[in-house]
């Protein structure tokens, strides 16, 4: 079940450039991980009951990398923070949505992730996400 928005994905080439601006507006960063099987680094940004994320691409084949040189830094996706991701993308797929993974992968910040397709989406990249208790990434 969706419970909200998790979080707003915004691609940056740099965090430390990036964060400035945020900071700015008295929002600090809470933590700072990489996520290697992504091929990037995530900036936590608490705001109100959400979080903002900063990605930054650490390779040049990295999806990041790539929406970054197709369309410069900015929004990426949005995050939908669910009870059950698993069940959510077995369910989107039954109903013809397009899912990226057949199973979830781990995320940032101790969560299990999968995305649809902006295509099925109204041309948003959708992430929904689930966290796991403890933080422990499970597959």
């Amino acid at each position: 079940m969706i419970e909200g928005i998790d979080h707003l994905g915004i691609a940056v080439a740099s965090i430390d450039e990036a964060r400035r601006f945020y900071e700015q507006l008295g929002l600090h960063v809470e933590a700072i991980e990489e996520v290697p099987q992504e091929k990037v680094r995530v900036a936590i940004i608490p705001c109100g009951a959400s979080r903002i994320e900063l990605l930054e691409p650490t390779a040049e084949d990295s999806p990041i990398a790539r929406f970054l040189a197709n369309k410069g830094p900015g929004l990426h996706h949005v995050c939908l923070a669910s009870s059950d991701v698993r069940a959510e993308g077995h369910a989107l797929t039954e109903h013809g949505f397009r899912v990226l993974r057949d199973e979830p992968t781990p995320g940032a910040d101790g969560c299990l992730v999968n995305f649809v397709h902006p295509k099925s989406a109204g041309g948003v990249l959708v992430e929904i996400s689930e966290k796991l208790s403890g933080g422990d990434d499970a597959q």
